[in-house]
């Protein structure tokens, strides 16, 4: 048995090492200056290190703009994210009506269209309801995520019925009864849900560039993009901008880490 553990722990050292290398690469290549960028044999640790890459991004005139719209969507919809899919997920598991099971299944197929199918007539909502090259386009057309709501969900399922009753024979209400006691046991699920909804939008490319046309509402993702040029790619300060783009997600997961686990852990317990 002894054995056996230090096999699993040696693996999971040697997993770890291997999803945590591309990481580590490109965080000490970014304090390389360019001709040891491009050396051979390359070198995983910087032999100089500089700061220039940094302070080359840092003092772009459009850095700071498209950081703070990045976080400011990424935060505004994982707020509205957890609401509404909380909300949602609440419903689905703990009130029974006609159509539910299938209204549920519905809602969740819908995680088999690929975005690229339904990009063009959520655009043209998006553009009809004059939200485009706008926060609004960015923020509240993903909301709602059948992910976060089967997250919820499954959660929820594995809550006894018997809480709500009792608050019901002392006349609480079911706003009551979901505010001031569902939503504190949810707090795993609506961690796990945050960390998902903030990465999720943090990192997404292809939806901003499609709904925003001015360079004032740039998110960090197309900024990023603007490093590459037709011809020549700008390595250093590309790789710079990559590791301060981490540094959000990875202090996001650091406050939740504890309830982020337990809710993963606990949300697909019952069906």
């Amino acid at each position: 048995m002894k054995t056996h553990n230090k096999i699993v722990i040696l693996l999971s050292v040697l997993i770890s090492i291997i999803f945590l290398f591309p990481i580590l690469w490109v965080t000490m290549s970014s304090f390389k200056g360019g001709s040891e960028l491009f050396r051979w044999p390359p070198t995983i640790f910087p032999v100089n290190p500089v700061l220039s890459n940094y302070t080359t991004v840092l003092s772009s005139t459009n850095f700071f703009q498209t950081f703070y719209n990045s976080f400011m969507v990424a935060s505004m919809s994982t707020l509205l994210t957890v609401i509404i899919n909380t909300m949602a997920g609440y419903v689905f598991a703990k009130y029974q009506f006609r159509g539910n099971n299938f209204l549920f299944l519905l809602f969740l197929s819908t995680l088999m269209i690929p975005l690229e199918v339904v990009m063009i007539p959520i655009f043209q909502v998006v553009k009809f309801f004059g939200m485009y090259n706008s926060f609004l386009g960015l923020i509240i057309p993903p909301a709602a995520t059948p992910a976060g709501v089967f997250l919820v969900r499954q959660f929820f399922k594995g809550v006894p019925n018997e809480l709500m009753s009792a608050a019901r024979i002392d006349g609480a209400r079911e706003s009551v009864i979901f505010v001031r006691i569902m939503l504190p046991i949810a707090k795993p699920v609506m961690s796990a849900l945050a960390i998902f909804s903030f990465l999720w939008r943090w990192n997404d490319y292809l939806w901003p560039l499609l709904v925003v046309r001015s360079t004032k509402r740039y998110t960090l993702q197309l900024a990023l993009a603007n490093y590459s040029g037709e011809f020549t790619v700008d390595w250093n300060s590309l790789l710079a901008m990559s590791v301060i783009t981490m540094i959000p997600v990875l202090i996001v997961f650091l406050v939740f880490q504890r309830t982020f686990i337990k809710g993963i852990v606990t949300s697909g317990l019952k069906g």
